[in-house]
């Protein structure tokens, strides 16, 4: 598909979601590295043209253990051993530093794969009137999956930005962006959203 078949982004209406971009995450997919960049550079882009920047990042305080029941995915895939590296205060789930939020960007700390399900973000993007979302993500078969398809039930305009997500399999990888993605939303590349922002 080329840019002059999808319709442009209104930046005062879209928000690009940068998620699980923490520390920890970032080194468990073999072009990490190389994603930093990427989306740092896409980040000072949607920032330009005035859109909002949102961060999503999974965390768990203590207290987020409790009356968890033992049927919680989740909670298997954090286990006692592993909480201390998946703790709201440990350096690996930090925002990486070179991506680091600022002031009016929306933050939100999440507890299961998704960024909606265990945050307020649809209700802070609702409040700024947000109806696009532009979704950057590692890993495409955890969060950013995820997050498609809650936001599409919320009836939000979804553009994945494929060369901007990662997962460690790449076929997972390339199956989303091929056979579902494009069925919720639309996909795109990073230099394609240059020319849809303006």
């Amino acid at each position: 598909m080329t840019t002059e078949a999808i319709e442009p982004i209104n930046p005062s209406r879209a928000a690009l979601l940068v998620m699980d971009y923490q520390n920890g995450i970032i080194g468990m997919v073999e072009n990490g590295d190389e994603l930093v960049p990427i989306t740092r550079n896409l980040i000072r882009t949607f920032r330009e043209h005035g859109g909002t920047v949102g961060y999503v990042r999974v965390a768990f305080a203590d207290e987020d253990f409790v009356g968890v029941p033992e049927t919680s995915g989740m909670l298997a895939m954090v286990p006692e051993e592993r909480r201390a590296m998946f703790h709201a205060d440990s350096p690996t789930t930090q925002i990486h530093e070179s991506l680091a939020p600022q002031e009016g960007d929306i933050v939100v700390r999440k507890k299961r794969v998704g960024a909606f399900s265990t945050t307020d973000l649809h209700e802070q993007l609702q409040a700024r009137g947000i109806d696009t979302l532009v979704l950057v993500g590692i890993s495409t078969g955890g969060c950013v999956h995820s997050t498609v398809l809650d936001a599409f039930d919320r009836d939000y305009r979804i553009l994945v930005v494929r060369d901007a997500c990662a997962d460690r399999e790449l076929e997972v990888h390339n199956f989303l962006f091929d056979h579902v993605f494009n069925k919720r939303g639309t996909v795109v590349e990073v230099r394609e959203l240059h020319a849809l922002l303006h």
